[in-house]
């Protein structure tokens, strides 16, 4: 008897769709100079100009001049690829000069770049983890993917408190005899909470209990802290941290990962993270892009600034229509909706009528009965398009029967 392989993965598909969490991804056109506009191809064909509410370009750093240039320039300089792994003929001087920038902003001794912030983290704890004999991974209840990939992949006993529940992690330190390596693995910014984790705390329990660190600060790097490091600089912590993940592909506007720490734990990544030893190396054109935005907003801090404006004025007029958004303390702003099928439904109406673009966010990236709208008032929204944004949401609060059930 043959099997129908075909029809076997349609009936996956067909049970995602049954419980209305079915993606269906929108053809964007970025136009230099227009973010955060951008062209919607519509599936009949036709294009409209729609306003991007969900994008994690926070400071609209993928537009800057500086970068665009130095992407043109190593590309004219040194072609469109890299020829290989970084240790077959891959690595070239665009990466040298961006892990050292990098390092720098961290101040740290070493640092190493990845195809990506989720390859980053699924290599260094997978790898980290695996080094360290019966080693113990504590990681955060709303830890990413990637990490929780990469603690996976450790093979080592894993404790998984509850969301920055301090008393819950102590407990279970405790529970580990205190001379066993410990990995704590936490996140800064939780991108689909919007809250920042007590890093100091934390910190403070890593030294009592013999624990090392391990800091995601993907949603944080380039727009916290006076140089871009994060909350962990802007805490002042940055000294305290073994090992911090950052990425390239959210305030810094381009691509990739990396981490950052004392030279011989980055050097031990290098030398055993299969994602890392494996992996095509980026394109000059991205490492020059990188750099350049790095290095810029080391120095500028009007992008920062103008983020934590249109963040407050956003807040400020949701509280005000007291739409059910969580309070957290980060520029990342999820307004619950709280029902597949109904997220979903006013998502397309925010892009057909009133062309607001802004993504569902639905099981299993968080919780059934959380879903949610995840939006981003970036550097580059204007007050009026917050408010235009947040009156729309507020008629759509008041007018749409489903979107009322949902929240009740």
């Amino acid at each position: 008897m043959s099997i129908n392989y075909a029809k076997h993965y349609q009936s996956c598909v067909d049970k995602v769709k049954d419980e209305g969490r079915y993606r269906i991804f929108a053809t964007l056109e970025r136009i230099v100079g227009n973010f955060p506009k951008a062209n919607y191809y519509q599936p009949d064909g036709s294009v409209k100009e729609v306003t991007v509410w969900c994008s994690n370009d926070y400071l609209g750093m993928g537009q800057h001049p500086k970068v665009i240039q130095a992407a043109k320039e190593a590309s004219d300089k040194s072609g469109a690829g890299a020829g290989g792994t970084r240790n077959i003929s891959g690595t070239m001087k665009y990466h040298v000069e961006l892990e050292e920038s990098v390092a720098d902003l961290h101040k740290k001794e070493a640092a190493l770049v990845f195809s990506s912030g989720y390859v980053a983290n699924e290599g260094a704890l997978s790898t980290l983890g695996k080094l360290l004999p019966e080693a113990a991974v504590f990681s955060d209840e709303l830890n990413h993917a990637s990490m929780i990939h990469g603690i996976r992949g450790s093979q080592q006993q894993k404790f998984i408190y509850r969301h920055n529940d301090l008393e819950h992690l102590e407990e279970l330190l405790k529970s580990v005899d205190i001379k066993r390596p410990k990995i704590i693995a936490f996140e800064s910014v939780y991108s689909m909470e919007g809250d920042i984790a007590p890093i100091k705390e934390i910190c403070d329990l890593a030294d009592k209990y013999n624990a090392m660190t391990y800091l995601d600060e993907v949603h944080a790097v380039g727009l916290y802290g006076p140089r871009g490091g994060g909350v962990a600089e802007m805490r002042g912590l940055m000294d305290r941290i073994d090992v911090i993940e950052g990425t390239f592909g959210k305030a810094y506007g381009v691509m990739g990962g990396y981490i950052a720490g004392k030279a011989s734990i980055i050097d031990a990544v290098r030398c055993y993270a299969s994602g890392f030893i494996f992996t095509t190396s980026h394109t000059p054109a991205t490492l020059a892009a990188c750099r350049a935005s790095v290095e810029h907003l080391k120095e500028s801090n009007v992008e920062r600034q103008k983020s934590r404006d249109n963040v407050a004025h956003f807040k400020g007029l949701l509280e005000a229509a007291r739409l059910p958004y969580l309070h957290g303390e980060s520029h990342i702003v999820p307004l619950i909706v709280g029902e597949p099928t109904c997220c979903k439904e006013v998502t397309d109406i925010l892009l057909s009528d009133f062309n607001i673009y802004v993504q569902p966010i639905n099981y299993p990236t968080v919780p059934r009965g959380t879903e949610r709208m995840r939006m981003t008032a970036t550097a580059a929204h204007s007050f009026e398009d917050i408010d235009y944004l947040v009156q729309t949401l507020q008629d759509l609060w008041e007018c749409n029967h489903l979107l009322r059930a949902a929240v009740a």
